[in-house]
């Protein structure tokens, strides 16, 4: 029989965190433990908050299916037994790393990767002020991509401000959604002369089909739009690149799926991530072996992380150790 502890977390950001939806200072997340007597599994998620889902949903799911989960269960019948969303991503993340400590083999094995290849994530930076948004660029300017979350007022000035102090990096911009398709027509251009190689989601989802007529000169993310394998239809034509977020999928098991099933039909890949301590980044590692683009750099934008944490060195993240999980 499996012990199941779940519980609430929350990790204070290192300042607010700020995009066109909102502004958030705690990481409020699940962090799931499974127990057969010899081993323990752990798993954390923060779930799609834009999607209604908070600490205590996810909880319930998760407290809803409890005799299932002490039966016990595999990595597989949890993808029936719960939807996607952050209750079963914590769960499924728990589920590897009890499964790897039991069988003595890496994750990185049981999720048929042969070895590990070094990455290099983003760093985000929220929206703020001008002499904010430079003392932050500055201070990661020796990264090789910066992602910067705008809205649709002056972005092409925010893109300024970060260039002027970083003249280095790539940019990644996100817009979350505030973007018009005229706003995107004018702005992809500037955008590209400014060192954008990415545009996230720029249009409000249910206004993506004006998409599939446009040739933008940059590669346009789908991230909103997708959450699993099953929606992977509605960005054929219209996106270049599918943005993974392991939350959003349901875990790894899926986030894995959805990756193989996306570049098998030609999408480039992104291992994104809802913010989070190096307990959720390490399943997202193992995601990013397969992704051209990685934005998994939620410790750096908190203030405290779990012991054995994965190190970042100018936005080349360490392997995780099997201390913290797989």
């Amino acid at each position: 029989m499996t012990q199941v502890d779940v519980r609430t977390i929350a990790w204070e950001m290192t300042e607010p965190f700020t995009i066109s939806r909102g502004t958030t200072t705690h990481m409020q997340g699940v962090l799931v433990t499974l127990s057969d007597g010899g081993y323990r599994g752990r798993g954390e998620s923060y779930g799609v908050s834009y999607a209604g889902e908070s600490p205590e949903s996810m909880v319930a799911q998760i407290e809803a299916v409890r005799e299932q989960l002490e039966s016990p269960i595999t990595r597989f019948e949890l993808l029936e037994l719960l939807p996607s969303g952050g209750a079963r991503c914590a769960v499924d993340f728990a589920l590897w790393d009890l499964e790897a400590k039991r069988s003595g083999k890496p994750v990185r094995l049981l999720a048929g990767i042969e070895s590990w290849k070094p990455l290099t994530t983003t760093f985000t930076i929220g929206m703020r002020t001008r002499s904010e948004l430079q003392k932050t660029a500055l201070r990661y300017a020796n990264f090789e991509m910066l992602k910067i979350k705008v809205d649709a007022t002056a972005p092409i000035e925010t893109l300024r401000a970060v260039r002027e102090v970083a003249p280095g990096p790539r940019f990644i911009v996100d817009p979350n959604q505030s973007w018009s398709m005229a706003q995107l027509r004018e702005l992809a251009p500037v955008c590209k002369a400014l060192g954008v190689v990415l545009l996230e989601q720029p249009v409000a989802v249910d206004a993506d089909m004006a998409l599939a007529d446009y040739l933008c000169p940059i590669e346009i993310a789908a991230d909103e739009l997708i959450c699993d394998l099953q929606d992977l239809p509605k960005a054929r034509g219209k996106y270049d690149v599918i943005n993974i977020k392991l939350d959003k999928a349901g875990g790894l098991t899926e986030g894995l799926r959805l990756a193989r099933a996306a570049s098998a039909e030609g999408f480039k890949l992104m291992a994104g991530c809802m913010a989070g301590s190096s307990l959720s980044m390490a399943p997202a590692f193992a995601l990013g072996q397969l992704c051209q683009f990685v934005d998994l750099d939620g410790p750096l934008l908190q203030k405290k992380d779990w012991p054995h944490a994965i190190r970042y060195r100018a936005g080349c993240m360490s392997p995780p150790s099997p201390s913290l999980w797989g």
